[in-house]
């Protein structure tokens, strides 16, 4: 019979081999699994399931909730092989999550914060290029709606300027889709790889948004630059732990294009499967929620009722 760990790598490959990433997972279940050998236990019992995800008295109950969720989804792969391991219900640590309320920039903010950053400083430990990465890589997040994990696993041989076309290879379950860009993208994209490959030289890297050292854009750096920006534009306070977000951007294309075709007097319903392939989501309902994001897309949609069924009395 496997042990607790051996069970915890055959279900960590299962579920990746399935497309699932198993970040988190991947990393709590291992605690989890010493917590189990620690009290010598060889099968997940409820009571130890919950012992383990509210053993931190500093954890948040939304943390305590995840937790919980990982142990479930491992109990309930081990008590298909051996029956004695429970399975703790759903709301033993009830705790529903909320959205972010998304922030919906403006075209003139938008402008603002491609502006500063081709201001960014270019001295050591900078680089004359380090205005441009930031410049190009924000200009594509609001014009693609891609999420920032995406656009930063961008690779060369992805990108297809022939054909204007972005191949998405790091979206979520380990999908891949094309995502094609328009003309004026391509032009901005075109000069940023042109400055590039000037500043790499001989150097290879096979990313397309880059460091200092000519590696993988780390997405620490890309929140510190993007949090610089935000304070000068005056999108954020300084000092103010919250704000606008990268993935506002994404939002921002999403209800942008709803409201378009709102406007053009096509049906978004049917048009919400595009929509949703575009993104990228999993189920169209992940996409359905931008509904309710932008006033003005409900007043779009309100318009749109009424047309139908009459204006109200």
């Amino acid at each position: 019979m496997n042990t607790l760990r051996e069970a915890l790598q055959d279900y960590l490959a299962l579920r990746r081999g399935l497309g699932f990433k198993m970040q988190s997972a991947g990393l709590l279940l291992p605690r989890f699994v010493a917590f189990m050998e620690e009290r010598q236990a060889h099968h997940i019992t409820v009571q130890l399931a919950l012992e383990w995800a509210q053993q931190a008295e500093n954890v948040q109950p939304a943390e305590r909730a995840r937790r919980l969720v990982f142990v479930r989804g491992f109990a309930r792969y081990c008590s298909a092989i051996d029956a004695l391991h429970e399975v703790p219900a759903p709301d033993l640590l009830p705790y529903r999550s909320t959205r972010a309320q998304p922030y919906l920039y403006t075209e003139e903010e938008v402008q603002r914060l491609l502006d500063a950053a081709l201001k960014l400083p270019t001295t050591w430990p900078s680089t004359p290029l380090r205005p441009w990465v930031f410049h190009c890589l924000l200009g594509l997040l609001s014009v693609t709606g891609l999420r920032i994990s995406e656009a930063l696993d961008l690779q060369l041989g992805d990108v297809d300027l022939d054909q204007d076309v972005l191949t998405i290879r790091a979206a979520k379950l380990g999908r891949s889709r094309l995502v094609p860009i328009h003309p004026s993208t391509h032009t901005v994209l075109a000069d940023y790889l042109e400055r590039r490959a000037q500043f790499l030289g001989q150097r290879g890297s096979a990313y397309v948004f880059i460091s200092n050292r000519g590696t993988r854009l780390d997405i620490g750096r890309v929140h510190r630059a993007f949090y610089t920006l935000s304070r000068q534009t005056g999108l954020r306070s300084a000092g103010a732990s919250k704000g606008p977000r990268l993935h506002d951007f994404r939002h921002r294309f999403a209800v942008q294009a709803l409201t378009r075709w709102y406007e053009a007097g096509e049906d978004p319903a049917r048009q919400l499967p595009v929509l949703s392939t575009y993104l990228g989501h999993v189920f169209v309902s992940g996409t359905y929620w931008y509904l309710s994001s932008w006033p003005e897309l409900m007043v779009q949609a309100m318009a749109r009722l009424e047309r139908r069924w009459g204006a109200p009395s």
